[in-house]
């Protein structure tokens, strides 16, 4: 169990909070769920190298992170919309969303899934999956799909 749920278990007034609206005790199977129908969504608009991290107990703030790869600012933007629509018809929303003023970094933060996808040399730079290298990496990619990770450089 995360802080945060502790917190919304021991204080059934969080979820009325003003500032997190709608903001609900994860069901654990459904955040799953979400993560990783976003990671398909991903890797469906054509986003190279996408990672699920399962960082719960690990993070305060969520219980997965998606990182992706995007090949143009105009594909990252799409991509963006994509998972933010994805968000709402599933009903878990997107309670705050980012971009660099580069257009090199998209933040969408679905409050127990953060997706990032990022343009290159961004990503490199910033290094998330070393950052949350103690975060198992949860199988995403539906069954029988062909893996494109040719090279097999990313273990994954």
């Amino acid at each position: 169990m995360t802080g945060r749920d502790e917190l919304t278990s021991r204080d059934p007034s969080f979820n009325n909070h003003p500032a997190f609206a709608g903001v609900r005790a994860a069901d654990p199977v459904v955040t799953r769920v979400f993560a990783i129908d976003a990671a398909r969504l991903l890797a469906d608009d054509k986003c190279e190298d996408v990672v699920l991290l399962d960082v719960q107990g690990l993070s305060q703030i969520c219980d997965y992170i998606v990182v992706a790869t995007g090949t143009s600012d105009r594909q990252m933007r799409g991509s963006a919309d994509d998972v933010k629509k994805l968000a709402e018809t599933t009903d878990n929303g997107v309670f705050r969303h980012s971009v660099d003023e580069r257009t090199t970094w998209y933040v969408l933060d679905c409050v127990h899934v953060v997706v990032h996808i990022f343009e290159p040399n961004a990503r490199a730079h910033y290094d998330l999956e070393l950052l949350w290298g103690d975060a198992p990496r949860v199988e995403w990619q539906r069954p029988g799909e062909k893996n494109r990770d040719l090279a097999g450089l990313h273990g994954g």
